[in-house]
This record gives structure tokens, C-alpha cells and sequence, in this order.
């Protein structure tokens, strides 16, 4: 129950309550948000209008079509994909494309998501391994206002947490439209003073669209959890995860126009992948001296191959376009952190001190020419050593019973190493090693509670880390052919810098002022050294210049009748390069960050009706936005409704359907502007390039609960 009044009380925009008043210690804003966040806050404190937690009981009401899709519980962040399943998803907050992950943090049960020097993208983050069900909460953080949040984290960042114990053993079996299939297996047994849980996942699915995906995973997870006698608390997960699949890729626009394809059409019927992963992770808390003791390590072995064509036969009107990205790694890392309640001048404090590594062996990391999924020649392949290291210190201070501040910064030093070992004549060239360092402050204040309101001040310094292979390159390995020199045939370029900050504020507002009714405001903005901007005719990202985001973010949540709750989100963002960006001609061709999403909204209603019977509606919009630097072409709007119905038909049997895409939207999931080059055609053609919206379709499951 306790945790059903925290829930009952979140606020979407942020709410928190720390585990102290959990315990049941009195606390200064009661009438606020009482959720767990972290043990960074005060007793009964939160450090943003911008931070928040949601509960499994939220989010079994909400009709997703893939496990990415459960991080847009969080305000403002949209779940896109331009390909099929298998591949990770994109993400869209406060106005940036984060492409496949770089500046959105996530981690599942401790474990780090975001890959660094990853062959498709920096901070590539496939979460496709979830098992949404055994869910326990996602907690959300968005700024570079907290310490013990480092790299890929200046935008937000998400910590999903797995349940210790499922109260019930469950068996689940879903169809639905498009060859859809899947079987869940999981349940809990005590085992030794502990819970040892199990689940097995197995799915597959072809998809509406002209090509089949062929989609197949399996999933497996075994986590013991055991409670400590002192109240602390340790636990140890093992999970495997493989997938297979065939990708109906972004088509360009003028290949429907034309009647060459449907808008659900294909052009290459080779494109696709395989991954693999295989996660150990674990975990400890507990009391030690006055303060308590968090410990996390984890390690995970990774393996990915990833087939794309996006230009077609631009660059070979012979053999095509095709290329494909590898990537093979082993990471270890693990955090300490320590916890100290105390007094300072009479004042209440709390402080932490940190501790944070992790270690990237990358073998095989590579972008080659491929022919139905054929290798024909290598454009670079790196073995990479990565190592980064970081300390972090934060204080919160209660200065008043309306009044309380909090100071925190932390100290990041990356290493890395790079052995270039392609035959495209970069391979000295692009090999060698590099460090940097980074010194990142943070500032928190906090006004209230004054008539069940609270004000936030919130001022940091995060970052991201570059692929390290652009952090020692000094040749361009796609411009081999075209140098006039044969002593040195590649173009020469400048390495990239390591790590690039990020600068952010918040001004923030959150009131309960009115019965049943929660609010949450802010106002942001974020500067970057270096924005992440996607190149259609390479597959990847580049850096280019620095950024600036000025925005505003409204939340709300609503319980107007027993059984039903609401919410809902707005986010509207400007963001422009800090210069006129220059085309390789050196003419202006404006500011403009193509794909930074302008404006986003969500709503969403859930229903339990207490005679065995619930509902959940969920509205997606992602605004439209340039897609060039001119602002001369933009995307259109996407509107998507899903809807989900369940029935206990007996104690023990349950079964759900949902509708996704209720209204048969035939809008966009992603859009782009680029040049390709179909067959037939003498050159390139600048046109735009999409992925649409999957169909009308549905599901049903059946649920056994033993």
C-alpha cells in the first residue's frame, strides 16, 4: 500500500521522496510527491521539477509495440525507429535527435546500456534485451545537474530496476497481426533467505512491411536478491539476450512517388543483423559506520553485425552502397558510493562521495563494403581499449525549513587506445592514444514548500565522450580514393576532442496546490561544445559545431475519480548552432540542428475499474522539425494513439488486448534529408528519406498467473 500512495502521488514532471521517509521519519515538504528516488536528496526532498519516478503499476496499463517504448514514460522523451526491430531505438528530448542514445544515460538493473566507440554511433544504446514485465521502476533525471550522472547523461538520463521477486508465477501468450508471437516465463522462488528470479522471453515477428523482418529474440534472466538482517540488501543477475533480423529500411521519397515502391516498400532486400549479449551484473547496500555503502559492478560480453544501405548506388553505381557496421566487446566496470547524514553550523547535511570506472576491450570494431551482406573490402577495422575513471563528491545542505542547497561535482579521466589494423592505407595514420579530463561542477537550490509549492534553481556541467577513433585520427578513411598523392591517398582531417561539455540550467516550479492535481514547470537551457549530427551517406554521426537549446517543459498529474489517473506532458524547444554552418563549399547554409525536435506532447489515461476490468489510451505527438540546416525542408507532424483493454476472466487468467495505432496514422516514425542515388538515375538526388508508421494492428495476450 505504501508504495501505491507513493505512486498514486508522482508527479510526471519529478517527484521524489527519499527511502528515509519511506521508513517512516517525518519529513519537511509531506504534502509533496512521495516517491523514491535516491539517496542523493534530503529527507523528503527532490532536486528538480525536472526528476521523477514511475512504478510498475503505471506502466502495466500502457500498450507498447517494442521494449524501448517503456522509457517514454518519461515526460518528454520520444522512442522512434528508422529501421525495423532488432536495431536500437532513437530518442528525442529537450530538443535533441540523440540519435541511438548519446546524451540520454540508460541503465537496466545497474547495468550500463550506452556503448561507447560503438560501429553504429557513439552512446548506442539497444535496450532490446528488457523484459518490460519484470520492471520494478524507472527513475529519470533530466539536466547535467548530478554528480554521480557522467557521461552520455547532459540531456537525462533513466535508471530502470528489475523487481527482486515476482509475487506470482506467470505464464503469458501473445499473437497478433503481422506474424506477431510471443511467450513470457517467469516467476520467483525462495531460495536460501532469498528470491531467485526466472524468466524466459522468446518472440517473433514479421512486420507489415513489403520486406519480412524475420524478427527473432530470446531472452533469459536469472536475479537473486536477498535482505540483508541490517536492513541492507544485495543482489546478483545473469541474463542472456540474441537476436535476428531482416530490416525494411528508410526509403527515400521519391522511389513511392515514382510507384517504384509502396510506402511500405524496400529497396535493398539484404539489409539486417544479428546481436547478442551476455550480462552479469550485481549488487550491494548497506549500513557501514554512520553512513551506508553502495556497491555495483557488472560485465557483460557483446556482439553485433549491422547491414545498411541508405544512399543506394551514390557512391557505387556497381556493387551499391551496402555496408556493414561490427562491433565485439567485452566491459567491465563498477561504481562505490557512500553516504553520510550529518550536521553542519546545526544544519542538517547529507553528503556522498563516489567512486566510478569501467573498462571497454573492443575487438573487431569496424565499417566495411559489403554486396548482399558480402564483404568486399574494409574501410576501417579498430581494436580499442577504453578506460575511464571518475570521482565524485556531493553535499545538500538544509539551510531553512524552506530553504536547502546542494553542491556536487565530479572528476572524469578517460584513456584510450587505438590499433587501426584496415587495409585502406589509414592504419598508422589512425592509430595512437589519447587522454582528457574533466572537472564538472553542479548547483542545486531549492525554495518551499509555500502553499504545497516548491522553486528549483538547478546549474551543471555534463558531457559526452567521442567515438575514440576520432580522438587519435588524422586521416579520413572514406576518402581514400579521391587524394592526389598515392604516398598518401586519404584526406586529412583533425582529431576530435575526447570529451565535450555540456553547460545547463533549470528553473523549475512543482504544486500540489490543488486537490488530486500535481504540476510540474520548467524552464532549461543547454549549451554544447559539440553536437552529434547524423550523415546519411556514411550511417553514422559527426561532430560539428557547438549548440544552444533554450526550452520549457509542463507536466501533469491527475487522479479525478477513484480508479483513474491521467497525465500528461508538453515540451517545446529552440535549438540552433552557436555559428552559421558552412556547406564543403564554404558557403552559409544556416543554424539550424536538423532533427531537433521543436515540440512534443503525450497524454495518457488509465483505468481500473475494481470488477476486474482496466483500460489505458496513450497519445504520442512529435512535432515536426528542419531536417536541413536552412530550415528550407521539414519534417511533417506524427500522431499515434495506442490503445489497451484487459479482463480478469477467472482469478487467475487474464487477457488483454491492444490496439496500436488506433487510428491508422499513416505519418512518419522518422524523417531525414540527404542525397542517394536510386538505380537508373545519373547522380545524386537530394530527397527526403523515411521510416512510416507500422499499420493499424493488434495483439492479444493471455496471462496465467500460478
Amino acid at each position: 500500500m505504501k508504495r501505491q500512495a507513493a505512486a498514486l502521488y508522482l508527479l510526471v514532471g519529478g517527484g521524489s521522496v527519499s527511502g528515509v521517509e519511506a521508513a517512516g521519519l517525518p519529513t519537511a515538504v509531506h504534502e509533496l510527491a512521495p516517491v523514491v528516488v535516491s539517496g542523493d536528496a534530503l529527507v523528503g526532498e527532490v532536486d528538480s521539477a525536472s526528476i521523477g519516478t514511475i512504478y510498475a503499476e503505471q506502466l502495466e496499463l500502457r500498450p507498447i509495440s517494442r521494449p524501448g517504448e517503456v522509457l517514454e514514460a518519461v515526460p518528454g522523451l520520444i522512442v522512434t525507429q528508422h529501421s525495423g526491430e532488432g536495431k536500437a531505438n532513437q530518442y528525442f528530448l529537450r530538443g535533441y535527435n540523440l540519435d541511438h542514445g548519446t546524451d540520454f544515460a540508460t541503465t537496466i538493473d545497474g547495468l550500463p546500456v550506452n556503448s561507447r566507440t560503438h560501429g553504429h554511433g557513439q552512446g548506442y544504446s539497444d535496450n532490446s534485451f528488457l523484459i518490460p514485465e519484470l520492471v520494478d521502476s524507472v527513475t529519470y533525471r533530466k539536466g547535467p545537474y548530478y554528480a554521480d550522472y557522467g557521461d552520455f547523461s547532459a540531456a537525462g538520463a533513466a535508471d530502470i530496476r528489475y523487481k527482486d521477486r515476482l509475487e506470482q508465477r506467470l505464464v503469458e501468450l501473445s499473437g497478433g497481426a503481422y506474424g506477431y508471437g510471443r511467450v513470457l516465463s517467469a516467476g520467483s522462488l525462495a531460495i536460501g533467505g532469498g528470491d531467485l528470479l526466472l524468466a524466459f522471453e522468446g518472440l517473433h515477428y514479421d512486420g507489415p512491411y513489403a520486406r519480412n523482418q524475420n524478427f527473432n529474440k530470446g531472452n533469459v534472466v536469472a536475479r537473486y536478491a536477498r535482505r540483508l538482517a541490517d536492513g541492507g540488501r544485495f543482489h546478483i543477475g545473469l541474463g542472456g539476450y540474441s537476436g535476428r533480423w531482416d530490416s525494411p529500411d528508410q526509403i527515400p521519397q521519391r522511389a513511392v512517388d515514382q510507384g517504384l515502391i509502396g510506402r511500405l516498400g524496400f529497396l535493398d532486400p539484404t539489409v539486417g543483423g544479428r546481436s547478442y549479449r551476455i550480462n552479469l551484473n550485481g549488487g550491494l547496500e548497506r549500513d557501514l559506520g554512520p553512513g551506508r555503502l553502495a556497491l555495483n559492478g557488472y560485465a557483460y560480453r557483446y556482439r553485433l553485425q549491422l547491414f545498411s544501405n541508405f544512399t543506394y548506388f551514390l557512391d557505387d553505381p556497381v556493387d551499391g552502397d551496402q555496408f556493414e557496421q561490427s562491433d565485439r566487446r567485452n566491459v567491465y566496470g563498477g561504481a562505490a558510493r557512500y553516504t553520510l547524514p550529518g550536521r553542519l553550523l546545526g544544519l542538517k547535511t547529507i553528503s556522498d562521495l563516489g567512486l566510478q570506472t569501467q573498462f571497454d576491450a573492443i575487438d573487431d570494431v569496424g565499417l566495411y563494403r559489403t554486396r548482399a551482406r558480402q564483404r568486399l573490402s574494409a574501410t576501417t577495422v579498430s581494436d580499442v581499449r577504453e578506460l575511464s575513471y571518475a570521482v565524485y563528491a556531493q553535499s545538500a545542505v538544509q539551510l531553512a525549513d524552506w530553504a536547502r542547497v546542494s553542491v556536487g561535482a565530479r572528476f572524469d579521466v578517460y584513456d584510450f587506445k587505438v590499433d587501426n589494423r584496415s587495409d585502406a592505407g589509414t592504419g598508422p595514420a589512425n592509430s595512437g592514444t589519447a587522454r582528457d579530463t574533466l572537472f564538472s561542477p553542479k548547483f542545486t537550490l531549492v525554495l518551499g514548500p509555500f502553499a504545497r509549492t516548491e522553486l528549483f534553481f538547478n546549474a551543471g556541467q555534463g558531457f559526452h565522450s567521442n567515438d575514440a577513433r576520432g580522438t587519435v585520427q588524422t586521416r579520413d578513411p572514406r576518402a581514400c580514393d579521391a587524394g592526389a598523392d598515392p604516398a598518401d591517398p586519404c584526406a586529412p582531417v583533425a582529431p576530435v576532442s575526447p570529451l565535450v561539455p555540456a553547460v545547463g540550467f533549470d528553473l523549475g516550479l512543482r504544486t500540489a496546490i490543488v486537490p488530486k492535481l500535481q504540476l510540474a514547470f520548467s524552464l532549461f537551457t543547454l549549451s554544447s561544445d559539440s553536437e552529434l549530427v547524423y550523415v546519411g551517406d556514411a550511417g553514422t554521426t559527426e561532430a560539428s559545431g557547438g549548440s544552444r537549446r533554450v526550452g520549457g517543459e509542463l507536466g501533469l498529474y491527475w487522479k479525478p475519480l477513484r480508479g483513474l489517473l491521467i497525465d500528461g506532458d508538453l515540451a517545446w524547444t529552440r535549438a540552433r548552432f552557436r555559428d552559421t554552418q558552412r556547406d564543403d563549399d564554404g558557403q552559409p547554409i544556416g543554424q539550424r540542428v536538423p532533427q531537433a525536435v521543436e515540440g512534443v506532447a503525450a497524454f495518457g489515461l488509465s483505468y481500473r475499474s475494481g470488477q476486474g476490468w482496466d483500460a489505458g489510451l496513450r497519445l504520442r505527438y512529435f512535432g515536426p522539425r528542419a531536417l536541413t540546416e536552412d530550415n528550407r525542408v521539414r519534417s511533417r507532424a506524427t500522431t499515434v494513439v495506442n490503445l489497451g483493454l484487459g479482463y480478469l476472466l477467472t482469478p487467475r487468467l487474464k487477457i488483454t488486448g491492444e490496439v496500436l495505432n488506433l487510428f491508422d496514422s499513416r505519418d512518419h516514425d522518422i524523417d531525414y534529408f540527404y542525397e542517394s542515388r536510386l538505380a537508373g538515375e545519373s547522380g545524386p538526388v537530394a530527397d527526403r528519406h523515411f521510416h512510416p508508421v507500422e499499420p493499424v494492428n493488434g495483439r492479444v495476450t493471455l496471462r496465467y498467473s500460478l
